[in-house]
């Protein structure tokens, strides 16, 4: 479902800012593969996702989805096969359209666009029932400007968003660092649940070392724009925290430093 073939990418290159954040990363995923990644501040978590999202374009090396390469694709382009949910929760929705309306731009992902705009009884019965998975009573103030949501409505909408039409790939970039705990556990469940019973393709950021233990089949550890651990199946289950410590040290050959990390 994605390849991910040598790609380098280093920002302000021949400058006193130069940082190489992708190093000759390579990167395979199955369909139906959950991937978390960690890594320590800089690690190129978020670059990785954004060079696949076509956020900046790459250095060298090249990126397939679903057997088509994008590498070379703009951000509009791509969007037709990826779902995102960013860290904020203010990116992933207008905040001056209701609820329906951003569903409805949701639904048209990838789709041709014409100057009419009609939400059919259809799709308001479609909506509502997929709101009501949320568990959170959006589905009856499908007429809310979205601007009125606390963060964690938000972010379950920006997901709901991403899924509503199954995207060949799912990218969540930290996207419960932003809410308190019981929102963000909340937020979290959902995600699980959707990408399970959609057996979506996905990869997931996180900061929190249990959650990426817990979650997915697959869980990937990133050090200098290069991926240093990959482990899945049986051994990922038997993971814990130290054990992903340990491997940090041994294959960076320094002490996990990141305070944010360590403290969740």
């Amino acid at each position: 479902m994605l390849t991910v073939t040598n790609i380098y990418k280093t920002f302000n290159k021949d400058t006193i800012n130069e940082k190489k954040a992708l190093c000759g990363l390579s990167l395979y995923l199955n369909p139906g593969d959950f991937v978390t990644i960690i890594g320590g501040n800089g690690a190129g978590k978020s670059t990785l996702l954004n060079m696949i999202a076509g956020v900046y374009p790459i250095d060298s090396g090249k990126i397939g989805i679903g057997g088509v390469n994008i590498s070379r694709k703009p951000e509009h382009v791509r969007a037709k096969y990826i779902g995102r949910v960013f860290q904020d929760p203010m990116l992933g929705t207008a905040a001056g359209m209701e609820i329906e309306e951003n569903l409805a731009l949701a639904y048209r992902r990838g789709k041709g666009r014409t100057l009419k705009w009609n939400i059919t009884r259809k799709e308001k019965d479609l909506y509502y029932e997929k709101l009501k998975i949320l568990n959170l009573g959006l589905e009856t103030r499908m007429n809310s400007k979205v601007g009125l949501l606390s963060g964690g409505q938000r972010q379950a909408l920006t997901l709901l968003m991403a899924t509503l039409i199954a995207p060949k790939l799912l990218l969540l970039d930290e996207h419960t660092a932003a809410l308190d705990p019981k929102t963000a556990k909340t937020v979290l469940d959902l995600t699980e649940k959707m990408i399970g019973e959609g057996n979506l393709t996905a990869m997931m950021v996180t900061h929190n070392m249990k959650d990426a233990i817990r979650l997915g089949n697959r869980l990937i550890m990133m050090h200098e724009g290069r991926i240093i651990y990959d482990v899945s199946g049986e051994e990922k289950k038997k993971l814990q925290v130290s054990d992903l410590l340990a491997k940090f040290e041994e294959a960076s050959g320094s002490e996990f430093a990141n305070d944010r990390m360590m403290l969740a």
